[in-house]
């Protein structure tokens, strides 16, 4: 992957492509790779991260074996790895593809303004045992929770802080540095409606890893 130059992508106004299918992207067969995509075709509004080095591409329905990437995957993408539409994204935390030799996390962040009736946000996923992850808006982590499933992945939500509302804020998806995995999110929406104080680890087991552990061993994967 290339590291960006510049500064970051940031969206006018509110947020933009919190659900990932503005994605502008050739479809191509089930089963093949689309290799590396620029970020703005394949995540218009998302700025990428691996560790702490800014990215220019993102992999297009692939997977790696080791190294830290940002995937986005669809439309052809076998059906278990696609949460909703007709693109899912991944975060894939490992080894960080720039030769530092550590482990590095894989996150994407947008800059936007809050609606200003928002007091939470919801959002699908996921979620790999071995990769815990955070969100995080205008710096702070959101404190999440399981609120509901679906036929492969879980339902999170998380109250904003009230401050938030109406500001101008960076949202941030994360998943933390580690062994090599992976986490994959989708459907991320403002709601004016608060959600009950449950808070959850972000390591949660369910049918969601294991359909994404089992759509792993299926996926074309880089070395």
């Amino acid at each position: 992957m290339i590291v960006a130059v510049g500064a970051s992508a940031k969206s006018q106004g509110s947020f933009q492509n919190l659900d990932f299918q503005s994605a502008n992207l050739t479809p191509i067969p089930q089963g093949q790779s689309g290799g590396e995509v620029s970020i703005s075709l394949g995540l218009p509004y998302w700025t990428g991260y691996l560790g702490d080095t800014q990215v220019t591409q993102v992999l297009h329905n692939d997977l790696t074996l080791g190294d830290a990437s940002i995937d986005i995957l669809g439309p052809n993408w076998y059906s278990q790895g696609l949460i909703q539409g007709q693109y899912t994204v991944v975060l894939e935390p490992g080894l960080d593809p720039f030769g530092s030799g550590q482990n590095v996390s894989a996150s994407i962040s947008q800059t936007a303004l809050v609606p200003a009736n928002a007091e939470s946000l919801e959002f699908k996923a996921q979620i790999s045992i071995d990769t815990p992850f955070t969100v995080s808006l205008g710096g702070q982590n959101l404190s999440l929770s399981a609120v509901g499933t679906g036929p492969n992945y879980t339902i999170y939500a998380a109250n904003i802080p009230a401050s938030d509302a109406g500001q101008t804020e960076t949202l941030t998806i994360t998943a933390l540095a580690g062994p090599n995995s992976s986490d994959s999110f989708d459907a991320f929406a403002f709601s004016p409606t608060a959600v009950a104080p449950e808070p959850c680890p972000v390591v949660l087991t369910g049918l969601g890893g294991l359909l994404f552990a089992l759509y792993r061993r299926l996926a074309p994967k880089r070395g």
